[in-house]
């Protein structure tokens, strides 16, 4: 795997090499804490810190910086860990925060004990990102609620620049 690989060549080439560290909790009891509370309860309880940030969170570099019903709003900082071999970040960096605005917009409208799941993401990216574009802000918001399903559009821009990076409109289930 990658992370192998990467630390042989660490040893092998440590004038290129560089490392990064990182603490996370387990999910398993953050969700579990987070299904005694309704959707937006919780949210303003990660965004405020006094839930554990989701490991995809700790690695992708994101946090919710706002929260309201049907609405959410995430931080992020793309840093070279984030490049793919052409030397850009990762297009996948803007679908993960894409789907995590657009996800836990939906996840404001929840009541307790119900959960989402994305059924579909359909990502648009308008420019390259790089760690010199610095922080990222990704804004989610539910278009349509329904019983078992919502759907929601979310934006990336530059928070320097104020240029839109990437859209996406999702489609979650609602599960009960």
């Amino acid at each position: 795997m990658a992370r192998k690989r990467a630390a042989e060549l660490a040893v092998e080439r440590p004038e290129i090499s560089r490392s990064l560290t990182l603490d996370w909790q387990d999910p398993l009891a953050s969700a579990g804490e987070g299904m005694k509370l309704a959707g937006l309860e919780y949210m303003e309880a990660l965004r405020d810190g006094r839930i554990p940030p989701a490991p995809i969170a700790v690695l992708m570099n994101m946090s919710p910086v706002e929260v309201e019903e049907g609405r959410a709003v995430f931080s992020a900082l793309p840093g070279e860990e984030h490049y793919n071999p052409i030397g850009v970040v990762h297009g996948g960096f803007m679908a993960t925060l894409l789907d995590s605005v657009a996800g836990c917009s939906v996840h404001t409208t929840l009541a307790q004990g119900e959960a989402y799941t994305t059924l579909t993401l359909e990502v648009k990216n308008l420019r390259p990102l790089t760690r010199d574009t610095g922080t990222v802000r990704g804004e989610g918001t539910v278009v349509h609620r329904g019983r078992r399903q919502a759907t929601a559009d979310a934006r990336i821009y530059a928070e320097e620049t104020g240029k839109l990076l990437a859209s996406a409109t999702s489609t979650c289930m609602i599960l009960t």
